[in-house]
């Protein structure tokens, strides 16, 4: 149940029978006519922009068009006032029979209330965390990774067919870099002292990567000159890196559907193909880069490139694919890979990005646009920091890792829930405090404790109705009458709740799976504002003692509200909590 679509289908409707009675123009295109809450609570339940926006294309004065669209509306039941404001605003107030019915599609609809099918099983790729394959995952990694799953987790909940997507950079020089790092651990396998130069990885987390190459070549490899070692090393520890990340993910509960090498693009013609395909559209060419910005022609020396002409899709400046010794650039691989999954058949392209890839979102855009022919839409989402702290201090940095905080630190400081739930509380692209004391304290600053909390009083007042002998079931709850939920602070509730199928569309339209978090906080709000109103009038309470028709009707609200939160957590990967302890 979508309230808001279903008052805009009453809209468009009394709009059709005003064109048919010569009232409108007919033919009218009524796209841009929306249906949301008002700036102002105080104006009404709802609004439409109607009149505003078929004012013009009707030749008529938006008054006109709202009076005589607001005496149609009158006409329905479920509207009990239907107001004109300013030039052509019109403001609906809506029969409390439709918020009782809001609780009732909630508690009958469960886990799908709220689901959509606006994605229209359309297939999306997400690719998020896409981190080196050298070491355990950070900080950074954990926010770019919880937006990934819960986006993913939104898109499926809307309608897409989503698929998870993890690229290894495992075809750059840091692999080698690696496998030096961990042969080096491999002599310290063997008793002897290693030599952790600078450019090197120092973290701990290596040392059983050297156990493991000790196992499994035994000590042929030492004192052989790198030639003979490097392959066997790089891919044997990437794929412990690899195996280490998986494991890293699971304990943030994220697990991919795909895994994707950049490695297996070489040697495999995917390249060449990709980027004999843009010269067949006349977007490769040879030539010279002006100098980049603050470089001046005596610091900058020009050389011919094999180029992308990127700026027919979009982009500042063409890039190059490859450099003049012949070699591919960066660029080229993440092209091949991108019209790889263009080949795939996905109708739309995500990537989680760290804030250091900024420089990257025009080229990349382009690049999909060209392969596409502009048919698949690329979103890049930029993650900006993390910040961490504890008590107001910065978080000291991982031995283990040798230069930041993992994943695993986070995670076993906070808890799996709480992380994620922490990581959504800003928008992906504004920088995030994460201070450890704040996120496990009990206040209402600390938002996924006000959420949970809001869950567990729900079930502490199911378990106490239950005791006293009430059912409390939702088919039960979703059976009984509810015309006794009249009062302004529960009706107030019940709007809130039919607020999530359209934040659902909203959220997911836009790849913003931070508005769940923040609605959670405000359905929770509503909630315990209700909770803490019935301290002062009995008669809001949600369990009346001694009268167990009436406490089954409010218990029913109560529900509805958990339903909502059951169904916004899941979005975010948080299992709700049923009591607090």
């Amino acid at each position: 149940m979508n309230l808001f679509a279903e008052i805009r289908a009453l809209v468009v409707d009394a709009l059709g029978q005003m064109a048919a009675s010569g009232a409108l123009p007919a033919g009218l295109d009524l796209s841009a006519v929306s249906v949301e809450p008002p700036r102002d609570g105080a104006h009404g339940d709802m609004a439409t922009n109607a009149a505003m926006v078929l004012a013009k294309p009707a030749g008529m004065a938006p008054r006109a068009i709202a009076e005589a669209l607001a005496a149609k509306l009158a006409a329905d039941p479920r509207i009990t006032k239907a107001d004109v404001a300013g030039p052509g605003f019109l403001n609906l107030r809506l029969s409390p029979l439709v918020w009782q019915g809001v609780v009732k599609a909630a508690l009958t609809e469960g886990a799908g209330f709220g689901r959509s099918q606006i994605g229209q099983g359309a297939r999306v790729n997400v690719e998020f965390v896409s981190a080196n394959p050298t070491g355990p995952m950070h900080v950074g990694h954990v926010r770019g990774a919880v937006v990934g799953d819960a986006l993913s987790n939104l898109l499926a909940f809307a309608g897409w067919d989503v698929t998870r997507e993890y690229y290894i950079n495992d075809g750059g020089a840091q692999v080698d870099v690696l496998a030096r790092s961990a042969y080096e651990r491999y002599r310290e396998a063997h008793g002897l002292e290693p030599e952790i130069r600078e450019g090197l990885y120092p973290g701990d987390y290596l040392i059983p990567v050297g156990e493991a190459l000790k196992a499994e070549f035994g000590s042929r490899l030492l004192d052989q000159p790198e030639g003979v070692w490097l392959q066997d090393v790089r891919n044997f520890a990437t794929e412990l890196m690899m195996q280490m990340i998986r494991e890293d993910l699971a304990t943030l509960g994220v697990r991919m559907d795909i895994y994707s090498s950049e490695k297996a693009l070489y040697g495999t013609g995917e390249i060449e193909a990709a980027i004999e395909t843009l010269r067949g559209m006349d977007l490769i060419y040879d030539g010279v880069l002006e100098p980049p910005k603050g470089k001046t022609p005596e610091d900058w020396e020009p050389r011919e490139q094999t180029l992308f002409r990127s700026t027919a899709h979009g982009d500042d400046v063409d890039r190059p694919v490859k450099k003049s010794d012949g070699s591919w650039t960066y660029f080229a691989p993440d092209i091949a890979y991108h019209y790889n999954k263009v080949r795939r058949g996905f109708d739309q392209l995500i990537d989680i990005f760290g804030a250091d890839h900024g420089g990257y979102v025009k080229r990349m855009k382009a690049a999909v646009s060209a392969l596409s022919n502009g048919k698949v839409p690329l979103d890049i989402k930029l993650i900006q920091l993390v910040k961490l702290y504890k008590n107001g201090e910065p978080f000291k940095m991982s031995k283990r890792a040798g230069t930041f905080v993992t994943l695993r630190d986070v995670v076993e400081e906070a808890g799996a829930d709480v992380t994620r739930f922490i990581m959504l509380t800003r928008k992906n692209d504004v920088a995030l405090d994460f201070d450890f004391a704040k996120v496990l304290e009990q206040s209402k600053d600390n938002p996924v404790f006000y959420v949970q909390y809001a869950n567990a009083r729900i079930n502490s007042v199911i378990r106490k109705a239950r005791e006293a002998g009430i059912t409390c079931d939702d088919a039960t709850l979703a059976g009984l009458d509810l015309s006794g939920l009249t009062h302004e602070a529960e009706i107030e509730l019940a709007k809130k709740i039919a607020e999530w199928p359209r934040l659902v569309e909203i959220a997911a339209k836009g790849n913003e799976p931070h508005r769940v978090a923040f609605y959670l906080y405000e359905l929770a709000s509503d909630l315990h504002g209700l909770w803490n109103r019935g301290n002062d009038d009995l008669s809001l309470r949600f369990y009346q003692e001694g009268n167990a028709a009436t406490s089954a009707t409010k218990i029913a609200l109560a529900r509805a509200t958990g339903v909502v939160i059951g169904c916004g957590l899941g979005i975010l990967g948080v299992t709700p909590v049923e009591e607090m302890r």
